[in-house]
């Protein structure tokens, strides 16, 4: 078998970047089962409702649902377990203090393969007030109602050409 090249998206948190204004990404490796690998290959996994602790200088992903294969006997594994993440030292050292400060939490943004190996894209990130999700909104709005614009008038531009 061909070894797999490039980065093949499994599972992307929207919802991360919404409800929180990101202020540090890292890449991270998971240590996952066979079955879960498998489970993910097949394109299955939510990351909804999850998030990352750090426990005694080591990195979990917690809550993520990665459903059990379909195909798996009594190895398969629980949907919802806590995952470690191979991270440096240093990495998860800068993580850990900057997630003590107030407002601030660890999330993960996308679950994907990379070169055959599975990795998770983390989040250092602060939580949004409801006036910051509106002002964005907002923004997002006018953005694309000037593009509107712009676009019927050049529509209208080359029309008269």
């Amino acid at each position: 078998m061909a070894k797999e090249k490039g980065r093949k998206l499994i599972a992307q948190n929207k919802k991360a970047r919404h409800d929180y204004h990101i202020i540090d990404t890292y890449e991270c490796g998971l240590v996952l089962t066979g079955t879960e690998v498998k489970s993910l290959r097949q394109g299955r996994a939510s990351l909804a409702d999850g998030f990352v602790q750090i426990d005694g200088h080591e990195a979990w992903l917690h809550n993520v649902h990665v459903p059990e294969y379909t195909q798996g006997t009594w190895t398969n594994h629980s949907a919802r377990r806590k995952r470690k993440l191979l991270m440096h030292r240093e990495e998860i050292d800068k993580l850990e203090a900057k997630s003590q400060e107030t407002g601030h939490t660890i999330v993960p943004l996308a679950l994907y393969f990379k070169d055959g190996r599975a990795k998770v894209e983390i989040a250092l990130a602060k939580g949004k007030k409801e006036y910051d999700k509106r002002q964005t909104l907002r923004e997002r709005q006018d953005r694309r109602e000037a593009d509107r614009a712009i676009a019927s008038a050049r529509r209208r531009q080359r029309a008269k050409v």
